[in-house]
């Protein structure tokens, strides 16, 4: 019987990684049920970034708004749990480039990867095509749209390859926030929102 997928929300010792996105999980775990096969279990688990339990999961998210300053053992662990095959799907929820979160979260991923590791994803990485389609690459968030953060609407993404596979997915989007409702009113919208999403934890999962 295969291993239900388990949201898994990283834990680190900075910042504020529990204080944002409390319904997203279960959105998304909503949306892979109402489109895929993927078994699921339905709660997110929070897993201490410096643990070696990160290593039992194919998939991390990490957001917040603060800080990011990794302890060494932290470091170790996502620079491991990358090199081994994991994904981390990181969410700036300030959606700018040049606040807190952001020079700081690149800071970490410059010392645990290396200068120009983290890359802009072209629009036709596999990740826009995994299952539903995004021919223009990442889609806007409603915060974007609206002028909050930077006054920017973002056009790519960021990422960290390994051996030919995308280990980190950087946003300045704040997809976190835009996913942020109750499953049940998604009915409400014209279009789910939570598609890319959906793309995301299936690229986890398969590639």
């Amino acid at each position: 019987m295969p291993v239900p997928f388990t949201f898994v929300r990283l834990q680190y010792r900075s910042g504020d990684w529990d204080g944002v996105d409390e319904r997203m999980p279960a959105n998304l775990l909503h949306s892979l049920i109402q489109y895929t096969t993927v078994p699921v279990s339905q709660k997110e688990k929070a897993v201490a970034l410096d643990s070696p339990e990160i290593f039992n999961y194919p998939f991390c998210y990490l957001s917040g708004h603060r800080l990011v300053q990794f302890s060494a053992a932290e470091k170790k662990n996502f620079t491991q749990y990358v090199r081994n095959g994991g994904f981390v799907f990181v969410d700036d929820c300030n959606h700018d480039i040049d606040g807190l979160f952001a020079r700081s979260f690149e800071e970490q991923m410059r010392q645990c990867f290396g200068a120009g590791a983290l890359k802009k994803i072209p629009k036709n990485h596999a990740i826009y095509s995994q299952f539903f389609k995004f021919p223009e690459g990442p889609p806007p968030t409603s915060f974007e749209l609206n002028g909050w953060g930077d006054d920017l609407v973002h056009d790519y993404l960021k990422g960290i390859e390994v051996n030919g596979k995308l280990g980190v997915l950087y946003s300045n989007k704040d997809y976190g926030c835009e996913w942020d409702y109750d499953f049940r009113n998604k009915r409400f919208l014209a279009e789910d929102n939570t598609k890319f999403g959906v793309n995301i934890l299936l690229y986890a999962l398969t590639a």
